[in-house]
């Protein structure tokens, strides 16, 4: 019997999620302001995003590394930010310098900590203990 392996899931879907949330509540807000343009663009990434979210779901492509799987949410992360310096006027206005850059440091970190991992690497045979399980190395007596 094979595990659901939930909790992992869950933290790809509801991570990913968590990621574009601001993206639709700004568009929220655009079209709150009658800002059509900016908000419809940004309900359109939201969407797109959603999709890549479960088209590039490691368990839908258990053989695929997770670095393959997370450049399509990664894109779309990427062509969100476009859109907000779009959707506010530009560069100029938001304050941004160079500096800002460095945020990308951490919210790039997964591809160094996955690298060429699997979803089916991962699976553990049914009834074997996972690696370094400490009942696996000391069974009782």
């Amino acid at each position: 019997m094979k595990s659901n392996r939930y909790g992992e899931k869950l933290g790809w879907t509801a991570g990913w999620i968590g990621g574009f949330i601001w993206v639709a509540i700004l568009s929220i807000v655009f079209l709150c302001q009658d800002k059509i343009g900016p908000g419809a663009a940004g309900m359109s990434l939201t969407a797109a995003a959603i999709i890549a979210i479960f088209s590039f779901a490691p368990w839908r492509n258990p053989s695929t590394p997770y670095w393959k799987l997370m450049l399509a949410p990664y894109a779309i992360f990427f062509l969100s930010i476009a859109w907000a310096i779009w959707s506010f006027g530009g560069i100029e206005p938001i304050g941004f310098n160079w500096w800002n850059l460095l945020w990308l440091i951490p919210a790039l970190s997964p591809f160094g900590m996955f690298c060429n991992r699997r979803w089916a690497e991962s699976e553990t045979r049914q009834g074997a203990p996972p690696n370094g399980d400490f009942a696996a190395r000391h069974p009782r007596r």
